[in-house]
């Protein structure tokens, strides 16, 4: 990797750390805006099905329909992998 390049990744990564670090602000996480209602919170189970069981279950539904809805098995390939050659040996 030449200069230019290390140099253009190593300001491309700080550029983007510092944007990602001025556009966050978890000190002001503290203070509370005018008229904001947070509710209640989630409990273990709430939490662990939202953010755990969930994105499982919506995997396996996603595979699941890609596997059943897939037609490509029932293609013949004709590529020239399958086709059966053999060099003539003529003397």
């Amino acid at each position: 990797m030449d200069k230019t390049n290390a140099l253009r990744a190593g300001a491309l990564a700080a550029g983007t750390t510092l944007m990602m670090l001025l556009m966050t602000s978890p000190a002001l996480a503290l203070t509370r805006d005018h008229g904001d209602d947070p509710g209640t919170g989630l409990s273990v189970g709430e939490t662990l099905g939202l953010y755990v069981v969930a994105p499982i279950v919506l995997f396996l539904v996603i595979t699941g329909l890609v596997m059943v809805l897939d037609k490509s098995h029932k293609k013949k390939d004709t590529t020239s992998s399958n086709i059966g050659t053999k060099a003539d040996a003529k003397a």
